[in-house]
């Protein structure tokens, strides 16, 4: 992460040098991948180039890995606004090392965040309740769904791959024999309906979840600790490692989203490149978007216009007052 990031400021000092910004941005192609948040910010990027720089913008369709080895290859597309750095850090540090790609602002503040949670209104009822293994002492605040005595803790989607960390954290912490039980919610909508029923009676609820999502922005929760910092070797060896037989606690790690250009895009783009460097947003704010995006049904272009409408104490900081105008009028 430090080389990429260091590199990064030796390019965008080396393009402040090389004289006056540009007065033209040019045609500029933005990945708009296919999950939402990335998808919001892409359409968000090209409103601002547009309205604000007088870019003419392209949306093409993204994904990780083909978006990554297209622009480090081909250099197209010109944009990624969230590219999920963990699974090419060695191959972008050389790209960035090479002066073919550029990293810009961590799109996503917070990163993305996994975790056991529960309830804001437990955790200010239950104030001393700030690590998971301190809920795990209270079955009664966090009830079985068959009304037993037992307390649950509900896991994640059936397939995905945080379904093996989540057993083999309950392990760890020896959930049943603190009288709990792991309840398999077989999907993402099963695991969000039992927040939901949770907030509609008010009772306990804990089990994982990650962010940005929809769920956290309708839903006020409390991330708790494992009262242990993330080792990486024991997460590759055994915490994400089916049927590991001797499972320690753990942390999930934190993964981190930027910004990832081209060099071509930050030459005739260079009056656009200060705006790249700057905007990046925190959970809270897209767990907010998202789950309005969901209530109300919009595409990702609504959700961008929704965001620069209702939210500008956030996005003016990124631009200057004359581009923060020429977006206004354009609204």
């Amino acid at each position: 992460m430090k080389n990429f990031l260091a590199a990064s400021a030796f390019v965008f000092s080396s393009l402040t040098l090389a004289g006056a910004a540009k007065a033209e941005c040019g045609t500029v192609s933005i990945a708009e991948m296919n999950w939402a948040s990335a998808g919001i910010v892409a359409n968000l990027d090209k409103i601002v180039l547009e309205k604000g720089y007088g870019c003419k913008v392209d949306l093409v369709a993204g994904d990780t890995l083909p978006t990554f080895n297209s622009m480090n290859e081909k250099g197209q597309p010109d944009v990624a606004p969230e590219f999920w750095v963990n699974s090419v850090r060695t191959q972008l540090d050389k790209a960035v090392s090479d002066r073919r790609l550029l990293v810009g602002a961590e799109t996503l503040a917070d990163g993305a965040i996994e975790g056991w949670w529960i309830p804001k209104y437990v955790a200010d009822a239950n104030p001393r309740i700030k690590t998971v293994q301190q809920a795990l002492t209270r079955p009664d605040l966090f009830p079985a769904p068959d009304a037993s005595a037992r307390g649950a803790v509900y896991s994640c989607p059936t397939g995905w791959s945080c379904q093996v960390s989540t057993g083999n954290l309950f392990n760890a912490l020896d959930g049943k024999a603190k009288n709990f039980e792991l309840i398999d919610t077989g999907s993402s909508t099963g695991l969000d309906d039992s927040i939901a029923a949770a907030f509609a009676k008010k009772k306990g609820w804990l089990g994982y979840y990650w962010a940005p999502t929809a769920i956290l922005g309708r839903y006020e929760m409390v991330k708790l600790s494992f009262d242990v910092p993330f080792d990486r070797a024991d997460w590759d060896a055994c915490t994400a490692v089916s049927d590991c037989p001797n499972p320690k606690v753990n942390s999930y790690p934190i993964s981190q989203a930027f910004t990832l250009m081209t060099r071509q895009f930050a030459d005739k783009a260079e009056v656009a490149m200060d705006y790249m460097k700057k905007r990046k947003w925190n959970n809270s704010t897209v767990n907010e978007l998202l789950a309005w995006q969901a209530d109300n049904k919009k595409n990702n272009q609504e959700v961008a216009r929704y965001f620069l409408q209702t939210m500008p104490e956030i996005w003016t900081k990124w631009v200057s007052p004359d581009v923060a105008e020429k977006i206004k009028k354009s609204l």
